[in-house]
């Protein structure tokens, strides 16, 4: 049976940690050939190493891609390496502070905007000319709170709401040279993000993410990453400008319906994919909770 994705190059930013190993694994098991991007203090060799060892192919690329030289180099590592680009997943972005609008740091809003929007430009902008070669695809980390927003971070709902606009852009400026553009758009993904132990959110934040979700849990990343691999792949060659929510229902929700689901369907389930960093996407990274 052919893999989806043989015989693509893909990046894949913010890919050390979380939904980003995810779709690294999933992407390496569906037959591409894996730029792995993140910061230089993320477990990227582990990533890379990991999915060597379960036979894909990958290479790291350490370096923050908010800074024009980086996205410029993590771009020229994929066709040094392969000779080619692909796919261009951009998942990089951050989530480092809960406080009310009229409380948020302003230094922090500043990291989220370059962290989350600037990436996805500087990325999408040096990865074109080679995605016009190749005729390849474009998947942008969006959100449901791009969507609905989000209280206690409302910059950041904003800067996905931003990605949403941006990708349908680029899907209709694109199609010319036959690129498509989407966006996956995750609710409350089990990763440090959604956990009060591990990052901003308190533990009322936590209980109401998921007593507003229909089916009454966390989504897993690999769950998100076998939303990335369909759209990245040929199968989804008639979608472009298209805002995929995987976010358990919770857009569609009105109050808290996951009270009303069965015990039983609120486990996550187990997947497939070996993953060692789901939890650890804001270890060395200050985070805030302000009350």
């Amino acid at each position: 049976m052919d893999r989806r994705l043989e015989g693509k190059v893909a990046i894949v930013t913010g890919a050390a940690t979380g939904i980003g190993e995810a779709i690294a694994h999933k992407f390496a098991k569906e037959g591409a050939k894996v730029i792995v991007n993140s910061l230089p203090d993320d477990p990227i060799q582990d990533v890379v190493d990991a999915i060597k060892k379960y036979g894909g192919e990958a290479v790291p690329y350490a370096g923050d891609v908010s800074q024009e030289f980086h996205a410029q180099n993590c771009v020229q590592t994929a066709i040094t390496a392969y000779g080619q680009l692909d796919i261009l997943i951009n998942n990089a972005g951050v989530f480092l502070a809960t406080a009310e609008t009229q409380d948020y740091p302003v230094d922090v809003f500043d990291d989220t905007v370059r962290m989350n929007i600037r990436s996805a430009f500087l990325m999408t902008k040096y990865a074109l000319p080679y995605l016009q070669k190749s005729r390849g695809n474009i998947v942008s980390a969006g959100s449901e709170a791009g969507f609905n927003g989000i209280a206690q971070n409302t910059p950041y709902g904003g800067t996905k709401g931003w990605i949403h606009s941006f990708m349908k852009g680029v899907a209709v400026e694109q199609a010319k040279y036959c690129i498509r553009a989407n966006c996956v758009c995750p609710g409350a993904i089990d990763t440090a993000w959604t956990r009060k132990e591990k990052g901003p959110m308190d533990s009322k934040m936590e209980k109401m993410l998921i007593q507003g979700t229909p089916m009454a849990r966390r989504g897993t990343p690999e769950e998100v990453a076998n939303v990335y691999a369909f759209i990245a792949s040929s199968e989804a060659s008639y979608v472009t400008g298209a805002l995929w929510l995987v976010d358990g229902g919770v857009t569609v929700a009105k109050g808290a319906v996951g009270s009303d689901t069965p015990m039983w369907f609120r486990s996550e389930p187990q997947g497939e994919l070996r993953l060692e960093h789901e939890q650890e996407g804001l270890d060395n990274k200050d985070t805030q909770t302000i009350k």
